[in-house]
Order: C-alpha cells, then sequence, then structure tokens
C-alpha cells in the first residue's frame, strides 16, 4: 500500500500480522489486545474509507458503477468482491483505489495509538506487498486441510468454494518465507496465549533495542 510513512524513530515499534483465511488472526491478535497491545485492525480501516460520504465510495462507484451500490447506499461488498475475484485487472485497480487510504488511515491511527510496539493485522499482506513501514512480520500458521475445514464450518462453504477461497491467497509457503516470526495454529488456546505471550516479551525487547538506537 503506496502513501507517506512516519520515519521509523517517530513510530511505535510495527509488527504486521497476517496469515491465510481461518488460520486465527483475529484470535492471536484479540490475545495482543489482551495484553495491553495496540492493535490496528486494516480490514476495518478499508470497511471505513469506503462507508457512505467518504470520497473513496464515489471513487470506486464510478470506476465499477452503480451496481457495486447496496440499496441503502452502502457499497455492496460481496458484489464487488465477485467482480474482482473473478478479473485480476479489476482488482488490481481497486487495490489502486483503496490502497492509499487504507494506508493513510492507518498511518494516523498508529500515530494516535502510541505504545512501545503495535499489531498491524493486514489479511492480505503477503498478496499485496504491504511490508513497507513494518518493523517484522509475524504469520499465523495451520494446515492447508485445517483452513479449509475451518472455512466450511465457519461460512457453510462447499470443500469446492473453499479450495476456490485458498487458491485466490498466497500459498502457505510464500507466506511462511515472508515470515519473522511464525506462530501455529493447530492446538489448544492456551498454547496459542502462550506463544503470544512469548512474542510479546520478544517484541517489547526490539521496540526498546529500537528506541535506544539499536539494531533491530
Amino acid at each position: 500500500m503506496a502513501g507517506t510513512k512516519p520515519g521509523a524513530s517517530t513510530r511505535a515499534f510495527r509488527v504486521g500480522l497476517t496469515g491465510g483465511i481461518a488460520s486465527g488472526k483475529s484470535a492471536v491478535a484479540a490475545l495482543f489486545a489482551a495484553l495491553g497491545v495496540p492493535v490496528i485492525d486494516t480490514d476495518e480501516i478499508a470497511r471505513a474509507v469506503v462507508a457512505p460520504g467518504e470520497p473513496l465510495l464515489d471513487h470506486i462507484v464510478g470506476r465499477f458503477g452503480p451496481e457495486v451500490l447496496a440499496a441503502d447506499g452502502s457499497l455492496d461488498r460481496r458484489r464487488l468482491r465477485d467482480i474482482v475475484f473473478a478479473d485480476p485487472a479489476a482488482r488490481a485497480a481497486l487495490e489502486r483505489l483503496t490502497h492509499p487510504a487504507i494506508r493513510e488511515e492507518m498511518d494516523r491511527r498508529s500515530a494516535a495509538a502510541g505504545g512501545p510496539y503495535q499489531i498491524i493485522a493486514i489479511p492480505l499482506l503477503v498478496e499485496t506487498n504491504a511490508r513497507a513501514g513494518l518493523d517484522r512480520v509475524l504469520v499465523v500458521d495451520c494446515s492447508e486441510e485445517l483452513q479449509l475445514r475451518r472455512v466450511q464450518a465457519r461460512d457453510g462453504a462447499t470443500r469446492a468454494q473453499a479450495e476456490a477461497i485458498l487458491a485466490a491467497q498466497a500459498t502457505r509457503a510464500r507466506r511462511l518465507a515472508a515470515a519473522d516470526d511464525v506462530i501455529s495454529n493447530e492446538g489448544e488456546l492456551s498454547a496459542l496465549r502462550d506463544a503470544v505471550e512469548q512474542l510479546h516479551a520478544r517484541y517489547l525487547g526490539l521496540a526498546a533495542t529500537r528506541a535506544a538506537g539499536g539494531q533491530k
């Protein structure tokens, strides 16, 4: 996502949180939040910047047509998702419209949130090459078979639908290759909590080192 970024010396240490669908990103984000860590959710930001009355919504309608609007004038996200899912060029056009606005709002919220370090939740971090402005990337990982079962159970999707969703995302190998840190989410919540607490201590140390002028 393009945009002007605060200098490393003037912003909090940022950890980009990502993972495939149904990997457990939200659970991990909630555990960090419970430890008092500011969590900035780019999915939430993506909804906010296209709310009725926001200039970006008009630009999207101008590019994709009024059929992407719901009856109440809000963005029909499902309809727009169907359009861009089937057309890589349309998806790229949407990203050119939305990513600068998302980045600007993310930076605004980050500056307001403070804290020694922050979790920046970016579901499509790898797919959109959104590493810029982050100090580390944390990937929540699980097997693709477990992802498929979770998507089917959570969304009522068929096996074929779940497989299509996974196929549209970065591969597991590509996400892991982009990771500085990995949390495996294939077991109990207690194990997930332990992993988060260990990383919390590590990130506090890394943030303090950088604040003191050391190396990451």
